[in-house]
């Protein structure tokens, strides 16, 4: 799968809120924080800057899919 190269951290982090089950617990400069308590607790952060670099939005795109038991190909539909 070909990730998006113009994916913004802010849109990524609305996306995973709207719905993976993620809520915004705060955010410090240019840095989201999101987490979780499904299926555990789960906290990750993602940087605000417009695009995410690939191998950025890879890490935090495989963090997710692990933690939710899916692929990754699946968290970026509807994005």
């Amino acid at each position: 799968m070909k990730l998006p190269r113009d994916l913004s951290g802010t849109r990524l982090a609305r996306h995973l809120c709207r719905a993976w089950g993620y809520t915004l617990v705060h955010q410090v400069g240019s840095h989201i924080v999101l987490q979780t308590e499904t299926p555990g607790h789960h906290r990750i952060v993602i940087p605000a800057h417009a695009p995410l670099r690939v191998g950025t939005l890879n890490g935090i795109l495989q963090a997710v899919a692990v933690h939710k038991g899916t692929f990754r190909e699946n968290l970026l539909e509807g994005v």
